[in-house]
């Protein structure tokens, strides 16, 4: 029996570990170390190549730290977990050639973890009685999915954003604002302050298509030329500016948010039923379920 497994999340622009035990009363998280990357805020967004690097650089200690937290010996760990994809190719090979080495060198087992079911069973870290069937919202930084949870281990895409996901709708909207990154933070505090100035567009609703296990959805990060050049406004002081940046983000924020939303009443024939009327309710999950 598996009584101790060492997680490992090298997918984008964080590193980060985490130590899991099962006792009597079931799994419990004994650590987590998350390490974000700075560097990127001076790009507005993730260099990949730049992320690779910065995996390398801070695996080792971040496993370290999540061991040492967690009061537990590297020889205790029966199994190694692993981020497997979807993921900047880069970053998922340095935590994964990582995982396979601690794994081969302890005979343990080597779990790999595909990205987005991952965020599907975080929740019951916090609710250990979380069961389907129930419709989980997927909100990461590079995928924003509607599924039908009808069983562990079987999902129905019921809608997801046709281009970019929310996160990374955000970060665009922040940097063309001056905001900086990541932008969700920011526009959502921001939103709170101003009122809308600005009517947006809300997303048009694309075929579903297949997700999990499969592969990820389509993602060209190129087809941003649309809406409000906001930058290009020429220059009228820090006041004005502040107005168009408060005026601009909470539209900004329910375009996001408010197409999550709606893409959750189905609209045939663009978006499906779930597959059974006994859904328990939504269950968000995604380092961007909060924004």
């Amino acid at each position: 029996m598996v009584d101790v497994v060492l997680g490992i999340e090298t997918s984008c622009d964080e590193t980060s570990a985490a130590v899991l035990v099962r006792d009597g009363r079931g799994p419990e998280l004994a650590s987590l170390v998350i390490l974000s990357q700075d560097i990127h805020r001076v790009f507005g967004g993730v260099v990949p190549e730049l992320a690779s690097r910065a995996h390398l650089r801070a695996i080792g200690p971040v496993v370290n730290q999540a061991l040492a937290e967690a009061g537990i010996s590297l020889t205790a760990v029966d199994a190694v977990a692993v981020t497997a994809g979807p993921g900047l190719v880069g970053s998922l090979l340095v935590g994964l050639s990582f995982a396979k080495a601690l794994a081969a060198a302890g005979n343990r087992a080597l779990v790999g973890v595909h990205h987005l079911e991952g965020h599907i069973f975080a929740p019951t870290l916090e609710d250990p009685e979380l069961e389907p069937p129930f419709v989980a919202l997927v909100v990461s930084g590079g995928h924003t999915l509607l599924l039908d949870v009808p069983a562990w281990g079987r999902y129905r895409l019921l809608g997801e954003t046709r281009d970019d996901a929310a996160g990374e709708a955000f970060d665009k909207v922040a940097s063309m604002l001056g905001l900086g990154y990541p932008g969700g933070p920011v526009i959502e505090a921001l939103a709170k302050e101003g009122r809308s100035l600005f009517d947006l567009p809300r997303p048009a609703p694309s075929r579903p298509r297949r997700v999990l296990p499969e592969g990820s959805p389509r993602r060209s990060g190129e087809q941003d030329r649309c809406g409000p050049r906001v930058h290009g406004i020429p220059d009228r002081g820090v006041g004005w500016w502040r107005r168009v940046q408060r005026g601009f983000a909470p539209p900004a924020r329910g375009a996001g948010g408010g197409h999550r939303t709606r893409r959750g009443s189905p609209s045939p024939p663009q978006s499906r039923q779930c597959s059974h009327d006994r859904a328990r309710g939504m269950v968000p999950s995604g380092e961007r379920s909060c924004e």
